[in-house]
């Protein structure tokens, strides 16, 4: 008896996952598409999360729900957005106005009991206020339509003080500042409790809005055109080993998933709403467009920056180490073009507070690289995310790619695994549902499969399923279409006429996920079909 308890004493303190439970940050980009990192192919300079990556993982094949508020929901519930009311299906409200069921928790509820300090710091797109949903303190950056002004924000659920015009504030600085404070505050009154941190930048989400230094950077790096910074993108991807896919076919017919035609007249000729050929277009056009990416790398250049800042109070505090780092974005890149908030200035500066302008399909479809379409679509070009896993004391691998299909779904449960907590079955008297994802850890280790029966997408008539290697999908007022994702990520070869079979077990499969969501949220919506959502 006195021998086995020696061994488990050893085995226990041995163990990573199972020694002082670690910190958590979860940094959530915003329209970020899949090539956008150095680490995943991108010219844009990113060194500090190319250095989490080259000292833990990239996974290949993690998803999102193709859209903003569905994949926050997915990532911070476990459930796919349409089970906790928000996204919608045919005949359920649900969507941005959704409310969660009691029982549908953020992962700070089941933290807390735990002894974690939950922080939030950026963009919010859940229902209900911050603080209500566990987290102790918040930066909810309401205002998303210019990001050189805080004026209706809230810090802890209540309005910011508006900072002067000429303060110097930009909304990606600001993210980072209120969590270093918030780390700041942790090691002072709490440094004997771990922490989860979820840091859910804006950025690059339009509008383009940048400092003017960060543009000057990548002015003239994209008048080449779009074409081209596609290939040079695909072949470093083909070079550090990140996929074997082909090169996806352009679709010159697919543009902004909604139509704005007021918004061409305010942005002016130098706007494009299709991925023409670069050749094709006048030299103003091309000379609109380089600008639009210039703008948009030079987000994500200020982004990494500032996550550069974040590594460094970590590691200041000494818990950079023990920390365990996510990084993801909500969906793929942008096609739309719109003129929202205060309009747009053709006079001002492009970049500045007084423009508005959006990224459009021709630069969207690069930063996709080597995928189909864009944000709002279900195919690989909007649902494809970097998740990028960096933990120096849990994580032996350094700079290796994990290749399982996996979602925002499983951070939840990879989360529970990780800090050794077990999901409660009940809420207040409430049963809780059995969520969908599953835990990654296993991955962490070496390059397996996780195992599961299928991943499942629905938003806004786009459609999709992936079952093992095969992926079912459809484009809304699309016919399906079948593809071998091992294979042909790139959504090339349609395998529905080869593959009949394969192709209505996948459109079963697909259906019956729907009627068993449908089933659960009319448990609590009892007349979903009279919903005006």
């Amino acid at each position: 008896m006195i021998r086995l308890a020696v061994v488990l004493l050893c085995f226990f303190t041995a163990s990573p996952l199972l020694a002082e439970k670690p910190n958590v940050v979860f940094i959530l980009a915003d329209d970020l598409g899949y090539s956008d990192l150095g680490c995943y192919g991108s010219e844009i300079e990113t060194p500090n999360l190319d250095a989490l990556a080259a000292n833990g993982l990239r996974f290949t094949q993690f998803y999102n729900t193709g859209r903003c508020w569905p994949t926050r929901a997915s990532l911070m519930t476990g459930y796919y957005p349409h089970q906790v009311h928000r996204d919608r299906l045919p005949g359920l409200g649900g969507g941005t106005r959704g409310k969660r069921q009691t029982w549908a928790r953020l992962l700070p509820d089941f933290l807390r009991p735990h002894g974690y300090r939950n922080y939030h710091s950026g963009k919010w797109h859940i229902d209900g206020k911050c603080l209500d949903a566990g987290f102790d303190r918040s930066l909810n950056m309401r205002n998303q339509g210019n990001f050189f002004s805080n004026v209706g924000n809230q810090i802890d659920d209540r309005p910011v003080e508006p900072a002067e015009p000429d303060s110097g504030y930009y909304a990606t600085t600001a993210t980072v500042d209120h969590a270093i404070g918030c780390l700041q505050e942790h090691s002072e009154n709490y440094s004997d409790q771990p922490f989860f941190q979820y840091v859910a930048f804006i950025a690059p989400h339009f509008p383009l809005h940048a400092p003017a230094d960060d543009i000057q950077k990548y002015a003239d790096a994209y008048l080449d055109g779009w074409e081209e910074m596609r290939k040079q993108r695909y072949g470093r991807q083909l070079k550090i080993g990140l996929h074997q896919s082909a090169l996806s076919a352009v679709e010159p017919d697919v543009g902004p998933p909604y139509d704005f035609p007021d918004a061409f007249q305010k942005l002016g000729p130098g706007e494009v709403n299709r991925p023409l050929p670069w050749a094709d277009l006048t030299e103003e056009q091309r000379r609109f467009q380089a600008t639009k990416m210039a703008i948009h790398a030079a987000m994500i250049d200020r982004m990494d920056k500032e996550i550069g800042r974040l590594i460094e109070q970590l590691k200041s505090m000494g818990q950079y180490e023990n920390t365990i780092i996510f990084f993801a974005s909500d969906n793929g890149a942008s096609a739309e073009i719109m003129v929202r908030n205060g309009g747009h200035d053709p006079n001002a500066a492009p970049g500045s507070a007084a423009s508005y302008l959006c990224l459009g399909p021709g630069f969207s479809n690069a930063c996709n690289t080597p995928f189909r379409r864009h944000k709002t679509w279900v195919h690989e070009g909007g649902i494809s995310t970097p998740l990028i896993v960096h933990w120096p004391k849990g994580i032996s691998a350094k700079g290796e790619l994990r290749h399982t299909a996996s979602h925002v779904i499983d951070i939840v449960p990879t989360i529970f695994e990780l800090t050794e907590i077990e999901k409660p079955t009940r809420w207040e008297d409430e049963k809780i549902p059995a969520a969908p994802g599953k835990s990654l850890v296993a991955a962490f280790e070496r390059d397996i499969e996780i195992e599961r029966e299928q991943l499942w997408w629905s938003h806004e008539g786009n459609a999709a399923i992936r079952v093992g290697d095969f992926k079912l999908v459809k484009g809304g007022g699309e016919p399906w279409s079948l593809y071998n994702i091992a294979t042909d990520r790139a959504e090339a070869v349609d395998l529905v006429e080869s593959e009949p079979a394969k192709a209505e077990e996948l459109k079963r499969l697909w259906q019956e996920q729907v009627d068993e969501i449908v089933e659960l949220v009319k448990q609590s919506q009892p007349n979903p079909r009279k919903s005006k959502q």
